[in-house]
């Protein structure tokens, strides 16, 4: 059938054959006998899909596939096209529905902080504090452009999985040759195939002619596909699918005829998108954000409800005690949270944009900190995308590395062999070479004819002569005949023929074989066979090498079929590991990420490449025919015995995040390909090439490396943790303050005392004070340990245990300072205002010193240089000298409601607030000196506490 195919497409000609095409009268006869059996027997909707669902397209025969589609050579009528498009509708990707700009807008103001802040206002503007109520409503309309901004970068992942469906296509209906919208095609079609189509549907090959196919953005394989017409193995990975083109993928060379079994959603490439549509997940930041701001509304929401009846039934005063109410939520909403994260992960997305990461997403800058498996591409991000010639035989002889070759460490009389050999391979060869301005070359074509081309270059194989020689006759690569041939003349006017191949194959034609030596000797195939077997071990990609002399007067068309060759040697290929990949993923390993290879290349080269580039686990590689038939359970348990899962489809790529996602794992996957797009949506974070990636790969991403470099990710990796680190830092900050201005406010209802703080004032502390110390420890650079410790526990939250315990204590002494001294003015007879000033003061002030405090969790103050965060020196500093200068500006101070103090006064505040910065270190201290005694389980004050304890038990015990 392909003999048939191939003489009816060679020529420049692209005319379809006549007894395909036919007159005017075939035409009409095809039309009527199509009409014919629509009448007959045409496809039903219901008995159609199932037969389409329930076969095997590439484990059945070609005419088979026909018979269950009811459609033959000539193709389907155009009525009966019309017909099938009503029933399978048009051949396209579906999108999703985006959310109207309105109503994202709207759903900033679902967060329960935001709606317990919403009632707040509205029940202030029902009781005529307007300039309270404005305030607040200004926090929220900031918090929500900031929200609305982020999520209004539209999703266009499946816009550019649509973008790659082909126009228009040629195809055969009623025996007539037509060019449709590539929309219009169903199944039962037929399809002609050319060099540069991208193939618009799943179609099952009828025939070829020297195919090949570009399958890299479904399969992950850098080579291109050379297909056949022959049925595959049913489990066969969609790399091994050779008998059936799939959509969206380009044809590189050769033409092919097919019929469509698939279109539209149907279509491996419409599976994707479906996948891709349906992929949503939370990162581990979402996640820690929404039961943080639910933990914090209950928490706020119960003690202002109990201010409000307590102050209502002791006070008899219901308008203060809700004024005291709403102080209490303004005072203990973290309001600036949202800014504080937008800022730091912004700034991480720029710090990271240095190391050639682009951050699409915010949230994906601290996921990646939190990472603890990540799942890697092969091609291009492990390795260099690059088919290389590695390792030589000369004959059988053992192999060597091409590096011994460039040392010079061969024996003399090598390089005659090694020249004719590399020369061989060069001549037999469909790859193109063009110089460059600066001398250097650049390749195109076949990988392994590039590889074998740039090796005899390095090795200054071939002359000019040598390239310029005639070729006299060629036979290109054809799966079945396992080689490539061409015969070249010679300057002596006869001629030598080069052959390139399976090297049992060419074993099998040869006579004479290389010693090693330059000098001939029997053929031992055997041998040849153990050397080849030998390197394929390795992952290598063998190719055998052999070439014959051919006299002048020889009819050369009686060598067509090569024999009686001299077998020159073997070529070994791989696409080598990228520099400092290896020292990096010792980087990820050390920091406790584990990564995994999911590719879909051979599993033989992915444990060779896995084992170089020091993977933990490469003898027991997963396969996607292996997972087929496996439950998740046992996928879970395999995936603990490997680092490796090659020959895996889409699908499989899915499904492994899925259940690494399912274990408690923080999956960060990385991809190239439209067959990465549905992993990368679904995991934690999705990264994408930015060189050699596509767009859907890119869209469906969170992070793009521009160098498409492993090492980037792990400085990407170190950067999350760092700007984690940092939200962690801000977010203490924000909620002791916040737990002591609830503190205070509380008390002080219950205590029949004035009106603590003005809800204004609240604001005013929480925006224009402390905001600006909030923003600024997010710029707090990383330390350069960050690698050095485990991903934190997916359930530790926002802050840690320890620095709950120091946010409760602190929290409390501060409550209890700004209390005492309110009391004790009030008590002294200063009045309100005054005495409201210096316990809002205070508190300013304890905020200077706990945003010092807050820079790291375990390092002392006085170790950390305040010049390596100055923005937030300055910050605070002028914190510090907003507040002053507002009370002492009259218009600004009768707003807020406060009064100017004298120097005494900020003196004993300063004094006071020094205090929990005692407070706040001395936990860290005691921490740390009890860790290092061994008391890792009991920290801080109460750790103290059990020692001390235990040692007054020792001493009065008898």
């Amino acid at each position: 059938m392909e003999n048939n195919t191939r003489n009816q497409t060679n020529g420049a000609s692209k005319k379809v054959p006549d007894d395909i095409r036919g007159g005017s009268a075939g035409r009409e006869s095809a039309e009527h006998a199509a009409d014919r059996d629509d009448r007959n027997h045409g496809i039903s909707p219901a008995n159609t899909s199932d037969a389409r669902n329930d076969t095997v397209w590439h484990g059945i025969d070609a005419n088979k596939a026909m018979e269950v589609l009811e459609t033959s050579r000539k193709g389907i009528s155009e009525s009966e096209a019309g017909r099938r498009l009503s029933v399978f509708g048009p051949n396209a990707l579906s999108s999703v529905a985006k959310m109207p700009k309105w109503k994202l807008f709207l759903v900033q103001f679902k967060s329960p902080l935001i709606a317990v802040l919403v009632v707040c206002g509205i029940i202030t503007i029902a009781l005529d504090h307007l300039i309270d109520a404005a305030a607040i409503f200004l926090v929220l309309l900031l918090n929500a452009i900031i929200g609305y901004y982020q999520e209004s970068k539209a999703d266009r992942a499946v816009d550019a999985l649509a973008s790659l469906s082909s126009p228009t296509c040629r195809v055969i209906r009623g025996g007539r040759r037509l060019e449709i919208e590539a929309a219009d095609l169903v199944p039962g079609d037929i399809v002609l195939l050319e060099s540069g189509d991208r193939v618009p549907a799943d179609i099952r090959l009828l025939d070829t002619s020297r195919l090949r196919v570009d399958e890299s953005m479904l399969t992950g394989e850098s080579n291109d596909v050379q297909k056949h017409t022959e049925p595959v193995e049913d489990d066969a990975s969609l790399g091994d699918r050779k008998c059936v083109t799939f959509s969206g993928t380009m044809v590189t060379s050769g033409r092919g005829r097919g019929v469509v079994v698939a279109t539209g959603a149907d279509t491996e490439l419409g599976e994707i998108s479906s996948l891709v549509n349906n992929a949503s997940g939370k990162t581990p930041l979402q996640q820690i954000m929404q039961r943080t701001e639910r933990g914090i509304s209950i928490g706020v929401i119960i003690v202002a409800v109990f201010v409000f009846i307590a102050g209502t039934i002791i006070n008899n005063d219901m308008t203060n005690s809700f004024l005291s109410a709403v102080s209490l939520v303004v005072a203990s909403m973290p309001e600036a949270l949202p800014i504080v994260l937008t800022v730091a992960m912004a700034l991480g997305i720029s710090r990271m944009a240095k190391r050639n990461a682009i951050v699409r997403t915010l949230p994906a800058v601290e996921t990646l900190g939190s990472t603890t498996v990540i799942g890697s591409d092969k091609t291009g991000t492990l390795t260099q995308n690059r088919m290389t010639v590695e390792r030589l035989s000369l004959g059988s002889g053992e192999s060597f590395s091409t590096d011994e070759v460039h040392a010079g460490s061969l024996e003399d009389g090598t390089n005659d062999g090694l020249h004719a050999m590399l020369k061989a391979a060069a001549l037999t060869n469909e790859a193109y070479r063009s110089k460059t301005d600066e001398g250097t070359y650049n390749y195109s074509g076949d990988a392994v004819d590039v590889a074998m081309m740039r090796v005899a270059d390095d090795f200054h194989a071939l002359g000019d002569e040598d390239r310029k020689a005639e070729s006299k006759l060629e036979t290109a690569y054809e799966p079945e005949l396992a080689y490539s041939m061409t015969i070249r003349q010679n300057a002596d006017g006869g001629f030598t023929q080069y052959v390139k191949g399976a090297p049992d194959k060419l074993a099998m034609m040869s006579q004479t074989m290389d010693d090693g030596h330059g000098n001939e000797i029997s053929i031992d195939a055997e041998a040849i066979h153990g050397v080849y077997e030998t390197m394929g071990r390795d992952g290598l990609r063998v190719i055998g090498v052999a070439s014959r002399h051919i006299d002048a007067d020889k009819d050369l068309t009686t060598y067509r079929k090569p024999r009686d060759l001299h077998f020159l040697g073997l070529e070994g290929m791989l696409d080598p590991p990228r520099s400092g990949v290896r020292e990096a993923i010792e980087q990820c390993i050390g920091a406790g990420i584990e990564v995994k290879m999911i590719t879909g290349d051979h599993p033989t080269t992915a444990a060779a490449i896995g084992e170089r580039l020091g993977l933990q686990q490469t003898d027991n590689v997963l396969t996607g025919r292996e997972m087929a038939d496996m439950r998740d359970e046992v996928l879970k348990a395999r995936l603990k015995e490997t680092s490796i899962a090659a020959r895996v489809s889409p699908q499989d790529k899915l499904r492994i995040v899925e259940v690494l996602q399912d274990q408690g794992e923080v999956v960060a996957v990385t991809g190239d390909g439209v067959n990465d797009a549905p992993a990368l949506k679904s995991a934690s974070v999705g990264i994408a090439m930015g060189k050699s990636g596509t767009d859907v790969a890119r869209e469906a991403s969170d992070v793009v490396l521009t160098d498409d470099n492993f090492v980037t990710l792990t400085h990407a990796v170190r950067q999350g943790r760092v700007t984690f680190k940092a939200i962690r830092g801000s977010a203490f900050f924000l909620l002791s303050t916040a737990v002591a201005a609830m503190i205070a406010v509380g008390v002080n209802v219950i205590a029949e005392m004035p009106l603590l703080f003005l809800p204004l004032q609240m604001l005013w502390i929480n925006f224009v004070t402390n905001g600006v110390q909030d923003v600024a420890l997010g710029f707090e650079p990383g330390s350069g340990d960050e690698l050095d410790y485990k991903p934190r526990k997916n359930t530790e939250g926002l802050l840690s245990s320890a620095l709950w315990a120091r946010t409760a204590l602190c929290g409390l002494w501060m409550a209890m300072c700004i209390l005492v001294m309110f009391r004790l003015e009030i008590d002294q007879g200063v009045d309100v205002v005054s005495a409201r000033t210096m316990a809002l003061t205070l508190l300013v002030l304890f905020n200077f010193f706990m945003s010092m405090s807050a820079r790291s969790e375990t390092v002392m103050i006085f170790k950390l240089n305040p010049l390596r965060n100055k923005f937030l020196l300055i910050a605070s500093i002028v914190a510090l000298l907003i507040h002053a200068s507002a009370m002492y500006i009259p218009g600004v101070a009768s707003v807020l409601g406060m009064a100017p103090l004298a120097l005494w006064q900020w003196g004993l505040c300063m004094l006071i607030g020094l205090s929990v910065l005692v407070l706040s270190e001395g936990d860290k201290f005691i921490r740390s000196l009890l860790a290092s005694r061994g008391y890792g389980a009991r920290t801080g004050m109460y750790a103290a506490v059990h020692q001390a304890r235990r040692k007054i038990a020792g001493m009065i015990r008898p």
